[in-house]
Order: structure tokens, then C-alpha cells, then sequence
């Protein structure tokens, strides 16, 4: 294993610049470790932010401070499939933490470069990231894994709290939000906890991010067309974009309409309810509008049988399992359920709710001698005799229990 000079042993942190990977800076070098942090970045933030973090982690003791795009890693191998499979947690939740896989893997990678099997993240021993970080690790190799925050509570007390105190006696600034809320930013949107939205009270006017209050609104309704080509959103108004651009761009629109705003209350795996503000202005236009043209291609049978993928999709990606052989099946399936689904949507807003108000598709799946409550080309017979044996089974089961 290879080493600095000093004879320190490297470690690969997966840095945020947050209020828990800033003390896990502190702790990790306080044990004798190399700090190398790494900020993946998955979108989401200004290159003024992205600086930021780079000097945190250096004011902090980092050795180095490495840098990682992986916005066009995020929507080819996660926001494709999410708006395959419409996947939403308990019917809500579009799963924005998912980039954690891509930084756990990523991080891997340094780590294989700097020649050390060492790994540090900043996971709590309450919450659900720790089983996606963990697991992902022991999913791609064999790697120690250190857990600075979590190491922490082993002492009693709110481990917030207990970090600012440890972070305000090394002399580190804690920016007042990052004190209050944990917010994790991304290309996918916005998630925030702490503070009165872990107490289940109203979330404060500060936790609006992505998506604008009412008083904010424009008075114009926004309209914009998305086209797709075999499930994935090619073009927005018909100009051709590139994935990542395009989610950014639905955030922009549609959030200054106060689209995409969640309150989302959860299980997390170890036991505990977990309550979150999130913000996906970009996620939920792109699945709105892939289920409008998708609805509209594909058989009732292919669309009946996406939620029961939906569903799996979900629970596998939401616990950790994104590197589960099940998921690659299912992917596979939803890639094959993709072959006609081109076209373009419309999208309407003027104000917080969200409408597919056109769809234009060479593969509508529409007889043009039958539409829809205005003409049919079958007979009053077939479709009598059709009802009555589709039916049948309904009827005589009632007519043999009504002799009882």
C-alpha cells in the first residue's frame, strides 16, 4: 500500500463540506490518517459552491482535495432508469439520494489510485445512508470502511450538537444553515432535515429552495414541450440537450412556478421515521411527462406490469441495493419496455400543480375507427356479448350466493 512521505496511511473521505464530513476531517486526522476528500459532484451546485467546498476541506487538514464530475454519470445510470420505471418511494419520494452510489463508487476508484483500502463517509448511525454507503462498499470490494459520526454516538446527546461543539473548539466556522439544517444538493434536487422538520412541525420559510413560494410566482403560465426518443428526454421546445442540462433547466423553469415541492415522512431501515422537505422540480416533469407518452404507446398489459417493476425498482435503490443482480434485471426489462415510447409532451403550469397537455406520437396506440367516447368499430352485439362475458364469472358467483 502506498503512502505519503510521512508514513501516514491514506484515506479516501467522501466530502461534502457539510457539517458531518467537516468533523470527520478533524477526526480522522486526529487518528494519524492521510485525509484525502473527495467532492463528487453530482450537480446541483455553483462553481462558487464547488470552490467552497474545496477550500473547506483544506482549511480543514485535508492532505489533497480531489474533484469529480459525475453529472452525466447520474443521468445515465440513474435518472434514466427512475423515469422508466416511475419509481417512487411509498408513492412519493423519486429517490434523490441515489447519487450516494456514485459517490461510494467513485471514491472506490481514488482509493484503488492512491493505493489504500481505506473509505470514510459521514453517515449517521440513524438514517438509511449508511446502509447505501456501507453496502455499495462491500458490493464493489474489499475496503475498510470508517465512520467517523457514527463512531460518535456512541457518547450520549444529540450528535448535532456534539459536532458544533467539537467543530467551535478546533476554531472551524459553521455556516448558520448547515448548523440548522442538513441539506444535500444534487442535479436530482434538494433534500432537508433537521431542526422542526425532524419534530413533525411546519417547515420554516428558509428550507424553500428549488421551488418558489406563491407570492413569488410568475402570472404568465409556463409551457414547455419535451421530447423523448425511446424513453429518454432528448430535446426541450424541440432544441437538442444533454441530460444533465435538461434536468437543469426543468429545475429553473418549472421552481420559479413553486413546482416539485414535497413534505415526504419515510421508514427508515434500521427503524425509525424519517421525515424530509424536498425539491424536484426537473424529476417530477420528466416523469410526468414520460407516463403521459408511455401511457399513451405502450399496451395496458406493459403498463399494468411497470408498477409492479416500479415498485421493486424502488425499495432495491431506496435500501441500498443499487448494486443488486435484481436490479440489473429489472433494468433490463424496463429497457425493452422502451422501444416506442418517442414522442413529444407538453407541459402546462400556472402555479404549484403540474399538466401533461399534449401528446404527439407516431406510436399512440389508437385505432383511427375508434376513439374514445365519440366513435367505435365494433357492433352494439359484440360489445354487449363482450361485457357479458368478461362478466360472467362476477354474476353467477352473486346469483349462487343470493339462493343462500
Amino acid at each position: 500500500m502506498n503512502s505519503d512521505s510521512n508514513n501516514k496511511t491514506p484515506v479516501v473521505l467522501a466530502f461534502s463540506g457539510g457539517l458531518d464530513t467537516s468533523y470527520c476531517v478533524l477526526d480522522l486526522s486526529a487518528q494519524g490518517y492521510d485525509v484525502h476528500t473527495v467532492f463528487v459532484d453530482t450537480g446541483g451546485l455553483s462553481a462558487e459552491e464547488v470552490d467552497w467546498i474545496e477550500e473547506r476541506a483544506l482549511s480543514l487538514g485535508a492532505v489533497k482535495h480531489h474533484l469529480v464530475d459525475a453529472s452525466q454519470l447520474i443521468w445515465d445510470e440513474f435518472v434514466i432508469p427512475l423515469v422508466w420505471s416511475h419509481a417512487r418511494m411509498l408513492g412519493e419520494y423519486p429517490l434523490l439520494c441515489s447519487d450516494r452510489y456514485l459517490i461510494v463508487r467513485l471514491s472506490l476508484e481514488l482509493c484503488d489510485e492512491l493505493g489504500t483500502r481505506h473509505f470514510a463517509h459521514g453517515c449517521t448511525g440513524m438514517g438509511n445512508d449508511q446502509m447505501r454507503f456501507d453496502q455499495t462498499v462491500r458490493s464493489l470490494g474489499d475496503y475498510e470502511i470508517h465512520a467517523p459520526v457514527r463512531d460518535l454516538q456512541k457518547e450520549p446527546g444529540n450528535i448535532r450538537d456534539i459536532e458544533i461543539d467539537i467543530l467551535k473548539n478546533a476554531g472551524v466556522s459553521i455556516p448558520e444553515k448547515t448548523g440548522k439544517y442538513s441539506i444535500n444538493e444534487n442535479l436530482l434536487g434538494v433534500t432537508i432535515s433537521g431542526s422542526e422538520i425532524d419534530e413533525f412541525d411546519a417547515p420554516d420559510a428558509e428550507t424553500w429552495q428549488l421551488s418558489r413560494p406563491r407570492a413569488e410566482w410568475p402570472e404568465s403560465p409556463l409551457r414547455l414541450a419535451i421530447t423523448f426518443e425511446k424513453g429518454e428526454a432528448v430535446a426541450i421546445n424541440g432544441e437538442p440537450i444533454a441530460g444533465p442540462e435538461i434536468v437543469q433547466k426543468l429545475n429553473a423553469g418549472f421552481g420559479r412556478y413553486g413546482v416539485g415541492r414535497h413534505i415526504y415522512t419515510g421508514d427508515v431501515t434500521i427503524g425509525l421515521k424519517g421525515r424530509i422537505v424536498f425539491e424536484c422540480p426537473g424529476i417530477d416533469a420528466l416523469l410526468l411527462a414520460h407516463q403521459a407518452l408511455e401511457d399513451c404507446v405502450n399496451t395496458r398489459f406493459q403498463n399494468q406490469f411497470r408498477h409492479q417493476v416500479s415498485q421493486r425498482w424502488a425499495e432495491l435503490v431506496y435500501g441500498g441495493f443499487f448494486y443488486e443482480p435484481n436490479k440489473q434485471d429489472l433494468e433490463a426489462y424496463l429497457a425493452s419496455s422502451q422501444a416506442f415510447v418517442t414522442g413529444t409532451v407538453t407541459l402546462e403550469t400556472t402555479g404549484g400543480s403540474l399538466h401533461a397537455v399534449a401528446v404527439d406520437s407516431d406510436f399512440i396506440v389508437q385505432d383511427p375507427g375508434a376513439v374514445y367516447a365519440q366513435s367505435c368499430n365494433w357492433s352494439p352485439a359484440e360489445a354487449e356479448g363482450f361485457i357479458k362475458l368478461t362478466g360472467q364469472s362476477s354474476t353467477t358467483a352473486m346469483r349462487v350466493r343470493n339462493k343462500q
